[in-house]
């Protein structure tokens, strides 16, 4: 989602990562060893429908649950900037992602499916190192709503498809475990969309701190804004766009170190929504 943002500040950028390992054969034992119990897989937290099996809105965690925030970094490519890409413009942000590794900042990237496309091999690094988690953002980030930020719209008959098409781009890359969370493009939704996207069983998921990074060039900007607005359990919205949000590296290695002062913990959407969970 790329969102526009009054002056408080404006600036931009965004988030990934990997690892293995491995141990010598065990001497032949005189009788077989029991074997272990197979391990049951554990879904990830998502919430309740909502009123008339509505798909629910996540905006931020508990408030009582200690100081966690949960930095999130939206991949944006719509589906019509291929020809952009193809002339040298940058939708991706590597140093962003190799920031946050650095930092061990774990984050949530709501990515869409053109962007997996465009970038395979960084799709596939970001959902395999377990410091991040990927969510779904649309194939096309076309609006779900009319007047979104004048973005194109998706059609009611072709939401289901767009999001279901994204967590197929997310496959092909290699990601393997794309979790059931869903940020609308723009942030705008309505009625209409969450009663249309109730049947793939996602959560939506937005935010309660917006960081102005998109479109921005003051990274100390995008850092005061974002240190400003978060509370505990809060959401941040950022971007991992070279092009649309230049700032946003910078003001990530601003952002991560004070929060840390202030006793802040960083986590990744599962976490606050598992909590959230928890507490109703």
């Amino acid at each position: 989602m790329t969102i526009r943002v009054r002056r408080v500040a404006a600036a931009c950028a965004l988030g990934a990562a990997l690892t293995a390992c491995g141990a010598p054969s065990a001497p032949h034992a005189s009788r077989p060893a029991p074997s272990a119990p197979t391990a049951a897989v554990s879904r990830p937290p998502t919430l309740a429908p909502g009123p008339a099996g509505l798909t629910p809105v996540f905006k931020n965690g508990p408030r009582v649950d200690g100081k966690t925030v949960a930095l999130t970094f939206d991949a944006d490519m719509t589906a019509d900037e291929g020809p952009r890409a193809a002339r040298g413009e940058h939708f991706d942000n590597p140093q962003l992602i190799s920031t946050l590794r650095t930092l061990k900042v774990p984050a949530t990237v709501f990515m869409t499916g053109r962007w997996a496309d465009e970038y395979p091999a960084e799709a596939r690094a970001i959902g395999r190192d377990p410091q991040f988690e990927i969510a779904n953002h649309s194939y096309s980030h076309y609006a779900f709503t009319g007047d979104c930020y004048g973005l194109p719209t998706v059609s009611p008959d072709r939401m289901k498809a767009d999001v279901e098409r994204a967590y197929t781009a997310f496959k092909k890359a290699g990601v393997p475990n794309a979790m059931p969370y869903f940020r609308f493009p723009g942030g705008c939704y309505d009625r209409q969309a969450l009663k249309t996207l109730s049947a793939v069983g996602v959560t939506a998921v937005q935010w309660d701190v917006v960081s102005g990074d998109a479109f921005a060039t003051d990274s100390d900007a995008v850092a005061q804004q974002v240190l400003e607005g978060v509370k505990p359990g809060s959401v941040v919205v950022m971007h991992c766009t070279r092009s649309a949000a230049p700032a946003t590296e910078r003001a990530v290695r601003m952002i991560v170190p004070e929060l840390r002062k202030k006793g802040y913990r960083f986590v990744k959407v599962s976490e606050l929504i598992g909590a959230t969970d928890r507490h109703r």
